[in-house]
């Protein structure tokens, strides 16, 4: 069994000692299980576990902070005198690698306002974005390779 299976298992193992059948009650042996499991890491060699779940950790965080300025951004363009949108169609060349990483990557892209996902190519090694604000093209390009794509990759693919 996985790391994971075993941290989900000591979750449920809390909900049945406590009796908090609830999802805060999981969430809480979850904690509490990766804190074991964080313990007792010298002894079964796991790493590659903790930096997944920091990797996905981070990757929450970081689209969280992405959805909040960029909603802001397309906000401010919305109800100020005069637009700054400069609308363009850009190739981002992908590093990630799965199938499940070029989705995420995709859909975030998608779900931040003021960009949108249109095309992947057949090779699955350039993705199409419009971008309603691009003064740069090379700049956004290496924004979201280093942001979003980066985040992905470290998250789904065990990148680093």
């Amino acid at each position: 069994m996985n790391a994971f299976g075993i941290n989900l298992l000591l979750a449920v193992a809390w909900m049945a000692l406590t009796g908090a059948t609830s999802l805060t009650g999981l969430l809480v042996g979850f904690v509490i299980g990766f804190g074991v499991l964080w313990l007792v890491r010298p002894l079964t060699g796991e790493q590659g576990y903790f930096w997944r779940v920091f990797a996905w950790g981070r990757l929450v965080v970081m689209f969280l902070y992405e959805l909040v300025v960029s909603s802001l951004a397309v906000a401010w363009d919305i109800v100020s005198p005069r637009s700054r949108a400069s609308p363009q169609i850009i190739e981002v060349p992908l590093d990630v690698k799965t199938d499940a990483g070029i989705l995420l990557v995709t859909n975030l892209i998608s779900l931040t306002p003021g960009t949108l996902s249109l095309d992947v190519s057949p090779d699955r090694k350039t993705l199409a974005v419009h971008a309603m604000f691009v003064d740069d093209p090379a700049e956004l390009r290496a924004e979201l390779k280093g942001g979003m794509e980066r985040w992905v990759i470290d998250a789904v693919e065990g990148g680093e």
